[in-house]
């Protein structure tokens, strides 16, 4: 599957959902992922599955999603970017925001090894 494909595939998961399920499809067993900033009680990258997995359910055990978008994949050789937009309330502020970010994903193989996001690093999180 070219990078492509799986960006495809990826986005129209996210779009339904269902990003656990791409991670579970598409994600390296040794990924590294990589935020723009440290997510409290974790380090700034990532690595492994199952860390991802943690990070995953840490974000939405700690923000209420009220809707989103996502969009892409934008490829480039073995790369593929994508744009997610959301409507959330994250728990610790009450807050309701719209968050931006782009995620840049490296495929080898039929797998993601390498995610890293980009986004603003204020009062966003």
């Amino acid at each position: 599957m070219s990078a492509t494909q799986i960006g495809q595939e990826l986005v129209a998961l996210c779009q339904q959902g269902k990003n656990m399920d791409a991670i579970e499809k598409f994600y390296c067993p040794n990924i590294v992922s990589v935020e723009a900033m440290a997510i409290p009680g974790m380090e700034q990258t990532q690595n492994g599955i199952e860390a991802i997995k943690g990070k995953n359910a840490w974000w939405g055990a700690n923000h209420e999603v009220h809707g989103g978008e996502v969009s892409g994949p934008f490829p480039n050789g073995d790369r593929f970017a994508v744009r997610f937009k959301y409507d959330v309330t994250p728990k610790h502020t009450g807050k309701r925001m719209t968050m931006e970010e782009v995620g840049l994903y490296t495929v080898e193989g039929d797998k993601i090894v390498k995610e890293e996001f980009f986004y603003m690093t204020g009062d966003c999180s």
